[in-house]
């Protein structure tokens, strides 16, 4: 029997691992399950060398649960260890032994999956035990070993009869971590933490329909069928998938396989993906992955569903900021890499230039999926492009590389449901949206309904009206409007169609100097001057008689600042302001001119009034009702 002290650089080592170093309790089952995997895939290694003489087998780790004895028991079959490993690996903090394998065997085994890389997981174990046992045997002839201790820097060491190799960790489970004696608090961890790892993790039993017995079917002498119980059969409870679809290269996988995997990730989710991205890099650093493109909602707060991290299959977090571009985070899937810098206790990303270059990589990608998606089969791409277009314009505002590559599959919807790239676009409205200064004026609506009429009035001038209604896209066009060349976003109803976009036919006035200044004076004893900025313009004599317009500028800066970002000079405290367009062409704007009796001079200004704000859903409340009263007043 050897007796000794933990050879530890710290007097007492064991509260400052408990306290500082994992956050988090629950993740020592995560350390001590990815020690185990280490130990088997160091052996399966070791016997594909030919360095170990031994029968590598299907190996699996076992994780026991004795409530009545107070223990948690971690079962390996790996290469377990000699008495002498164990007081270097054991009893020297930090000397990793995965580290010091992979020095050794650097070359053979860069891809062999190891995951240890401190030497302090072993460590975790401390933070819900009173006391930790090693029952270890070698897969040399080595004698097994038996370490304990208690937390102490004091341990023990004796020989042990174990007989079959491997490493079994009991855990003394203390008085203030009994819930980790509960199965459903260790099945939940084993699900969230080693629901992918590489070997079989068994945790108990579970009774299953024997696959070979077919169940018979007799027949009573009325007829009458009757089927025999399926026979059951009691198998090992297998909780992981040693090998996700992430881990298999995409020429072996079908679209099915992915929406299964989705499944998988996401139990709870009922709608299908609408596509995914398979990321397999091998240089200049490892990377493997699927990006799931959910559908999208207008709420850019909703995400319940993220992007999981894992390294070498290891669950780390959810939180991949930095590593997965912003724009990307409200994608779902999986991404792995090894070479991702995590801090001591594996639980979150440490700052590293590899950062960088993982994100740039994955924004290429995807860029390149979309762009193949959208040449490969457009109108599939076209029939999507609503429940994806928020991730691709919060990518085209927030990356600069992704813009650039964006131009060749961002679309551009219209109210008559065609899709064009901002190329197609332009070659289509360039001649006709013209204005006379040489500035192209790109039309569009923000809700179908709400400016019909608007619509209406510029399709008659065989203008094109795109259809853009994601909060986001007030950002979007002003970053267009700074980035293309002499171009500038429209929303139709804006103002009257004919000083949108600004030809050199000027139309004339029916109205005199005189008539309009006294039309002027007129609208204004009656209209609120702190709403509405009167503008006697001359229009066709049968279009609108009263049109409420608001400034592109004014009104794209308040909904900017809505979503954050714009709202220069405070314009998201500004009182809503509104210009009223009355066409002096209208008969009806000459019949309020020419209407001798005061009180019903104003009744046709605020009906005609109360009409234009109706048409852009302005009138509310007690206005409102008025108005329906003076409506069918006006027509008893």
């Amino acid at each position: 029997m050897t007796k000794g002290n933990i050879n530890v650089s710290v007097e007492n080592i064991f509260p400052l691992i408990k306290k500082f170093l994992y956050s988090d309790h629950e993740i020592f089952l995560r350390e001590l399950i990815s020690n185990a995997t280490d130990a088997t895939l160091k052996l399966k290694h070791l016997t594909s060398v030919g360095d170990a003489k031994v029968e590598y087998g299907s190996p699996l780790i076992e994780v026991k649960v004795d409530k009545k004895g107070k223990k948690l028991h971690i079962i390996d079959h790996g290469l377990g260890m000699t008495a002498e490993e164990v007081e270097k690996y054991i009893n020297q903090i930090a000397f990793s032994g995965a580290e010091e394998f992979l020095d050794k065997y650097k070359d053979s085994a860069k891809d062999s999956g190891i995951i240890g890389h401190f030497g302090l997981g072993f460590y975790s174990a401390f933070m819900v035990a009173s006391k930790v046992e090693i029952i270890t045997k070698s897969y040399t002839d080595a004698p097994a070993a038996h370490w304990t201790c208690d937390g102490s820097p004091e341990f023990s060491l004796t020989k042990s009869k174990k007989t079959d190799r491997g490493t079994e960790i009991i855990l003394h489970i203390a008085d203030d971590s009994t819930e980790f004696l509960e199965e459903s608090r260790i099945s939940a961890l084993l699900l969230k933490y080693n629901k992918f790892m590489p070997i079989p993790i068994k945790f108990g039993t579970k009774e299953i329909n024997d696959p070979d017995f077919t169940p018979k079917t007799t027949k009573d002498k009325d007829g009458k069928e009757t089927t025999e119980p399926h026979k059951k059969i009691t198998v090992d409870n297998i909780i992981n998938n040693p090998n996700p679809a992430w881990t298999k290269q995409p020429a072996d996988l079908k679209d099915e396989d992915y929406k299964d995997f989705y499944r998988e990730l996401y139990p709870m989710q009922f709608e299908e993906p609408l596509f995914n991205i398979h990321l397999n890099v091998d240089y200049p650093f490892h990377l493997t992955g699927i990006l799931y493109f959910p559908k999208m909602t207008n709420d850019l707060n909703i995400q319940k569903d993220k992007i999981q991290l894992y390294q070498n299959q290891v669950y780390v977090t959810d939180n991949v900021e930095g590593i997965v571009p912003e724009f990307l985070t409200m994608l779902r899937g999986v991404i792995d890499s090894p070479d991702i810098p995590l801090n001591v206790s594996r639980s979150y990303l440490q700052a590293d230039g590899a950062v960088k270059k993982i994100s740039s990589y994955i924004t290429r990608k995807v860029a390149d999926k979309l762009k193949s998606l959208f040449n490969s089969n457009r109108e599939d791409f076209e029939a999507k492009w609503n429940d994806i277009k928020i991730v691709i314009e919060y990518g085209m505002l927030s990356e600069e590389k992704f813009f650039e590559k964006a131009d060749a599959f961002a679309l551009y919807p219209t109210v008559d449901n065609k899709y064009y790239t901002y190329e197609e676009l332009f070659n289509k409205i360039k001649a006709n949206q013209t204005d006379k200064d040489g500035k192209l004026i790109i039309l569009y609506a923000s809700n179908q309904d709400a400016q019909h009429s608007y619509i209406d009035a510029a399709k008659a001038k065989g203008y094109e009206v795109l259809l853009l209604d994601s909060p986001i896209i007030s950002h979007l066009m002003q970053k267009l409007e700074s980035t293309k060349e002499n171009i500038t976003f429209s929303r139709v109803d804006a103002d009257n169609i004919d000083k949108l976009i600004s030809k050199d036919d000027t139309k004339i006035s029916k109205l005199s100097d005189e008539q309009k200044t006294a039309l002027e004076t007129v609208l204004k004893e009656v209209i609120p001057s702190e709403k509405f900025m009167v503008q006697l313009e001359p229009m066709d004599s049968d279009a609108t008689p009263f049109m409420i317009t608001q400034p592109e500028f004014m009104r794209r800066m308040k909904e900017m600042q809505a979503t954050g970002g714009g709202g220069m000079f405070g314009m998201g405290n500004f009182p809503e302001m509104y210009n009223l367009v009355v066409n002096t062409n209208s008969p009806l704007v000459t019949e309020i001119l020419e209407t001798k009796t005061k009180k019903k001079q104003e009744r046709l200004i605020n009906q005609s009034l109360d009409l234009a704000r109706l048409s852009q859903g302005l009138l509310k409340g007690e206005e409102l009702t008025n108005f329906i009263k003076r409506s069918y007043e006006m027509i008893k």
